[in-house]
């Protein structure tokens, strides 16, 4: 009998709803991540796609255009495009700008935005990290001067999620520098034709080839004063710290798919490769290895789960949600490694999801805060 990897948090109406997703996934991400990777992004074709059908943004209410669901419906598509080694549509960084917009913006701010990021229309992006500030956000020079209706941003961003294709940017800048983390705010750039903002190269990455990942340039870019994230100054620090809970979760969902994606692959590899004329499965260290990884999906399935459960109930909190991004991240890595092992020269050929699964893992350990920075958030709950 197969090891039951099932998810607590699921139900009948979800897994119609999984049947959906797999199906986009296998018609329209599937055949076309090659050239995604080559190109370095996905084109704006599928944001529309997925948007048309309701795959995006299921989790924001009807009211602003989205899909009416919660967090277990985005959790289905993270999960099933991790299982494949998928990473070129970042709907995880979407889904976190859209909640940004949802928990902190004006009712003018969702009513604008929301509808069309729920369509494909607007792809989202957050432009948090700077040539000299990653983790520590109260680093960021960029600045926003107010000058009459308006606020005039200087400054650069890297290493932004779907900033080449981006429609709208969460910017978060310094309106007073003088006030540290209390003088942070995030203020909405809408990209086309804006005067002054520029994309900088796409970003070649040991993994997540199909992701397109930028630098920002803003020079002199004017938005009107109405784009102030809330409409109030100072808050940025604020929205960014109450939103972590839902981001590191996200990366423990993925990184526990991925696990699961690089053992079926696995375990399908070693049953028909052979080696001194008997199936790799069959000595001991294949089954000792596979034994060690099953157990580990088994186990963080239970702890994953929980946390899924209560982020949709409202009660995760930061700390919980720490530990996810970083036994989640930290396990995706050994597992895929040893999965990418029993695989052999094979294992490090590209054409092979497992290889592509071993460099897109890497990141998973630096982005949404490393973690370094989850042990200090962690320890400081203890």
């Amino acid at each position: 009998m197969p090891i039951d990897f099932r998810r607590s948090w699921s139900d009948e109406d979800l897994e119609l709803y999984r049947d959906n997703v797999v199906r986009f996934i296998e018609t329209e991400m599937v055949p076309h991540d090659e050239e995604a990777r080559k190109n370095g992004h996905v084109g704006h074709a599928i944001w529309r796609k997925a948007g048309e059908i309701g795959l995006i943004c299921a989790d924001i209410p009807e009211e602003y255009g989205g899909g009416g669901g919660d967090f277990r419906h985005e959790a289905v598509f993270y999960e099933e495009a991790a299982r494949r080694g998928l990473s070129g549509m970042a709907t995880s960084v979407h889904a976190i700008v859209a909640h940004y917009f949802l928990n902190h913006g004006t009712e003018a701010q969702k009513r604008e935005y929301l509808p069309r990021m729920a369509r494909g229309e607007l792809v989202g992006a957050i432009a948090m990290t700077e040539p000299g500030a990653g983790s520590d956000l109260q680093g960021v020079r960029t600045r926003a001067e107010r000058d009459g209706d308006d606020y005039v941003i200087n400054g650069s961003k890297t290493f932004i999620t779907n900033g080449f294709l981006a429609g709208v940017v969460l910017v978060v800048v310094k309106t007073d520098p003088k006030q540290g983390a209390k003088g942070t705010s995030i203020l909405i750039v809408e990209t086309e034709g804006c005067k002054g903002f520029r994309v900088g190269r796409v970003l070649d990455k040991i993994g997540m080839k199909a992701q397109d990942t930028s630098e920002l340039f803003f020079d002199n870019v004017r938005v009107p004063a109405a784009n102030l994230l809330g409409g109030q100054e100072g808050q940025g620090f604020f929205q960014l710290m109450s939103d972590l809970p839902y981001e590191r979760t996200i990366i423990g969902v993925s990184a526990l798919a991925t696990m699961e994606g690089a053992y079926e692959a696995t375990l399908d590899y070693v049953r028909d490769r052979k080696a001194f004329d008997k199936p790799i499965a069959d000595f001991q260290n294949t089954k000792f290895k596979l034994a060690e990884i099953a157990t580990q999906i088994k186990v963080g399935r239970a702890f994953i789960d929980r946390c899924v459960e209560d982020l949709v109930a409202g009660k995760l909190d930061t700390a919980t949600a720490s530990m996810a991004k970083l036994w989640g991240s930290e396990t995706q890595g050994r597992v895929v490694d040893e999965c990418l092992q029993l695989f052999g020269g094979y294992g490090f050929m590209s054409e092979y999801m497992v290889a592509r699964m071993y460099a897109d893992a890497r990141v998973q350990r630096i982005y949404g805060g490393t973690n370094e920075i989850m042990k200090e958030v962690i320890s400081r709950a203890l």
